[in-house]
């Protein structure tokens, strides 16, 4: 199970088995097979893609049709923002 990427509920894929260009998440309705479901999208990445032959895709929220997409969990530090990381920091030492 991995959590859809715009409400966060489990849903029932593995990385075997991605999920196709029309399927949708049951719960929300978004598009499972887009950028913001990647393992590669970083909003902070060139394109928000790691992958660098990756063609680029303007709505990263829609299905689109990349080679190079693998459902799941974003890499670590994917599409962090500068004050995500120091509320991290600073959550490091307090007490």
């Amino acid at each position: 199970m991995v959590p859809c990427p715009k409400c966060g509920k489990n849903v029932p894929y593995l990385e075997a088995f991605p999920p196709g260009r029309t399927d949708q998440c049951t719960h929300c309705g978004c598009d499972l097979r887009s950028c913001v479901a990647c393992k590669h999208y970083d909003k902070a990445a060139y394109n928000e893609c790691h992958e660098p032959s990756a063609d680029r895709v303007v709505d990263k929220e829609k299905a689109n049709f990349c080679e190079w997409f693998k459902f799941g969990p974003k890499q670590i530090g994917a599409g962090t923002t500068k004050e995500d990381m120091l509320e991290k920091a600073k959550s490091l030492f307090k007490k």
